[in-house]
């Protein structure tokens, strides 16, 4: 029996996970993973504009929204087994799967270790290497500053970075509903996934094997993981598609969702035979 609706709940991999799940049971299924600190509502327009033709689902990591944390340290390895036991429980075979920053980690893991479980792949505002040692300690800083200074405070620092400058002017609403989410994310979370984002394996030395249709979108003005990141991806994935979101920073999908939305619905109605 499927439950169809928002803020759903279900034991999955011994986890309380709390996911959304629209569209015609009969739909090609699709797949939305957010990025951090940040919930599945960050992908609430892309679910609205695409349920009438496509079963959309989104889904709170574990220790993010309202999904449970569990007793397990955090890895990347570790969120996909959750989304594999997810796709499981929901009896759905394959999938294309959107993920978005931390969200492109965990699918570019995904489909180097269970290829056959995927239909196709878009990444939006993400990369394929490994954290330098550099960008490590920065996440240990992190964490410091955190216990030091609050959640509050990392908000407003991250907010910061996520945005493109025209954003805070023209996204004010979306741009609260970042920091909330933020706030929102317990700081045992926060700390158990920057630890797990630090030590993540890189996936590049394996994008030349992915034989799915791959769509690769980034913010043309993300700091974060900027568009040279994304013509990186692009360069390996064979016969990918990149598209540059003028207006954007590194919430892409957030800052131009429309631009986001028609490329997104471009691709996948291409991929809907499969």
């Amino acid at each position: 029996m499927r439950y169809l609706g928002n803020n759903i709940k279900m034991t999955v991999n011994n986890l309380t996970v709390s996911f959304s799940d629209e569209g015609p049971d009969d739909a090609p299924v699709i797949i939305f993973i957010h990025g951090f600190p940040f919930n599945k509502s960050m992908w609430n327009v892309q679910l609205e504009e695409l349920k009438d033709d496509y079963r959309v689902i989104a889904y709170d990591i574990r220790g993010h929204g309202s999904s449970d944390s569990g007793n397990e340290d955090f890895s990347i390895e570790l969120f996909v087994k959750d989304l594999l036991c997810l796709m499981d429980a929901l009896k759905i075979d394959k999938t294309v799967l959107c993920g978005l920053s931390m969200g492109g980690y965990i699918a570019l893991n995904a489909i180097e270790n269970y290829p056959e479980r995927f239909d196709a792949l878009i990444l939006s505002d993400t990369h394929c290497i490994a954290d330098t040692p550099e960008a490590k300690g920065k996440r240990m800083k992190t964490i410091e500053r955190i216990k030091k200074n609050g959640v509050d405070d990392y908000a407003d620092e991250s907010i910061s970075n996520l945005f493109a400058p025209e954003s805070f002017t023209t996204r004010g609403e979306e741009i609260a509903a970042v920091r909330k989410m933020i706030v929102k994310t317990s700081k045992q979370s926060l700390y158990k996934t920057l630890l797990a984002l630090s030590v993540r394996k890189e996936t590049c030395n394996k994008l030349p094997e992915i034989k799915v249709p791959v769509l690769i979108m980034v913010g043309k003005e993300d700091k974060i993981t900027p568009p040279s990141a994304a013509w990186l991806i692009q360069e390996k994935i064979q016969g990918s598609f990149l598209n540059i979101i003028e207006h954007a920073g590194h919430l892409a999908n957030m800052e131009n969702p429309e631009d986001f939305n028609y490329q997104l619905k471009k691709f996948v109605s291409s991929v809907k035979h499969l």
